[in-house]
């Protein structure tokens, strides 16, 4: 028989959490309905903070507003990896035409990035993200850009003494050795964590939060279920990249906030925790990470 197709419809509502945690990393300007409903739909599930996550210039300036005006959103503010290549070089399609657009490319990367600086001071802005390197996406030719915007967001996330969210595919040996060459700032979340229980022993060894998505409960994600067991309970945060990344068993339907209990109870399991016990962790762990 033919698997049945999913319907894409949002998945029903999991048992709420008894203590409430924050989803540390989402994006509401990417998921249908209202901010104010996805809110409240989350505070019924028991997670009553979110962190709104900018990717782009349009997006982190929509991040900054929406923090301001609701009690429980705070934002983050950067240029996503796979920007920094997109705005250097144009049109990925035209990428070995590198030469006659660098000199205007740089220049309007470094504006893009002064801005993304700019938005860092505010308030509510807690963090400077998602930043960092993705291989999967940028081929070769966009690699200096992505390591060069990267660089410029440690500098703003030191600069203004906010946490430094690190998008990192494909490309761990570099994203660690970059926060070593630059100096990491006090606070380095890893978000969506994609590394294994060695990676997370040496993101733990320097401090760094490992963040978990929807993806820990995939059966082909044994490395993200080790990785839980082996980090320290104070390093821990959970999230959804919503719409991205549902947990299972709504692999493929829109993820959102209030489908953090799933994700949190897989890690638990696999930490052979109480689920409260972990709750209570991480929930203190994201207040410390974003200060709020």
């Amino acid at each position: 028989m033919a698997k049945k197709k999913d319907s894409g419809e949002a998945p029903p509502a999991p048992e709420p959490l008894r203590i409430a945690v924050a989803d540390s990393h989402t994006h509401l300007d990417m998921q249908g309905g209202t901010v104010a409903a996805a809110i409240a739909k989350a505070a019924a599930a028991g997670v009553d903070t979110l962190i709104q996550v900018g990717c782009d210039l349009a997006g982190s300036r929509w991040a900054a507003r929406t923090a301001e005006e609701y009690e429980n959103v705070w934002a983050t503010v950067a240029l996503h990896p796979n920007e920094a290549p997109r705005i250097l070089l144009g049109d990925p399609d035209n990428w070995s035409r590198q030469g006659e657009r660098a000199a205007g490319g740089t220049a309007a990367l470094d504006a893009a990035i002064d801005e993304i600086a700019e938005l860092a001071a505010l308030p509510q802005v807690r963090g400077v993200g998602e930043t960092g390197l993705d291989y999967f996406r940028t081929g070769p030719e966009g690699v200096a850009a992505e390591q060069h915007s990267f660089r410029r967001h440690i500098e703003i996330a030191k600069r203004h003494g906010k946490a430094l969210i690190i998008h990192d595919r494909e490309a761990h040996d570099d994203v660690l050795r970059i926060l070593l060459e630059e100096g990491a700032p006090q606070t380095v979340v890893f978000h969506c964590f994609s590394g294994d229980a060695e990676m997370a022993k040496v993101c733990a060894e320097r401090g760094y939060y490992l963040s978990f998505a929807g993806n820990v409960s995939y059966k082909n994600a044994q490395n993200l279920r080790d990785a839980v067991a082996v980090a320290p309970l104070d390093r821990l945060l959970v999230e959804t990249d919503a719409p991205f990344l549902p947990p299972a068993p709504y692999r493929g339907r829109p993820n959102a906030p209030y489908l953090i209990p799933l994700t949190l109870r897989t890690m638990a399991e696999a930490r052979g925790a109480d689920e409260d016990t972990l709750a209570a962790a991480i929930a203190a762990n994201t207040a410390r990470a974003f200060g709020y």
